[in-house]
């Protein structure tokens, strides 16, 4: 992406920064690093992600192991493609109700994943924590970026009434970008 300047150590921190002082969050949400201690609550937010193969005819047994095994490549997946990427723990009054992955490119921040459990969707998280990321992402200025599958039209949906727009896409995917507001960008801030 032309004109965009090269993100490094300092554009990384100050993701994170920015995302913890932005205050733009709902009341009671929080950002916070992923830990190791996150282990568990991470496995059973992606089992609660994978209702589509909950409808899959086969045993119960068969339908773990099978979300099990999509998990963990998709764990390497991300390790793979995105090698420098941050992880994040949403919390909603200190409890854990989603999670964050981005990536910071040299011309983008990718949000590589953002998911909520089910009790915690459709309460304005995702979209506060999309809206801090733009803030941030402005300030910097950096565009965002994100892949978002054909079939989750809700979430296309938020994307685009937050100002992404469709890029390009593929037989599962659509590549959306959202772009710092150039009359809003402060040289040398």
């Amino acid at each position: 992406m032309p004109g965009v300047p090269e993100l490094g150590y300092i554009a990384r921190s100050w993701i994170w920064n920015g995302l913890k002082v932005i205050g733009s969050l709902p009341a009671g949400l929080a950002i916070r690093p992923e830990r190791s201690a996150d282990k568990g609550f991470i496995e059973n937010l992606y089992r609660a992600t994978r209702e589509d193969l909950r409808l899959l005819d086969a045993e119960p047994d068969f339908i773990e192991s099978l979300i099990e095994m999509q998990f963990k490549a998709q764990r390497q997946g991300y390790g793979d493609q995105h090698p420098d990427a941050m992880y994040f723990i949403v919390e909603s009054h200190g409890e854990p109700v989603g999670r964050l992955a981005l990536a910071i490119g040299p011309n983008e921040v990718r949000i590589i994943d953002i998911a909520f459990l089910p009790a915690a969707r459709g309460k304005g998280y995702g979209k506060g924590v999309i809206q801090a990321l733009q803030m941030t992402a402005q300030k910097v200025p950096a565009p965002l970026t994100l892949l978002v599958l054909h079939t989750n039209v809700q979430a296309a949906r938020l994307y685009l009434s937050l100002g992404f727009r469709a890029e390009q896409q593929n037989d599962t995917h659509v590549l959306m970008v959202w772009y710092p507001q150039a009359d809003k960008i402060i040289v040398g801030a």
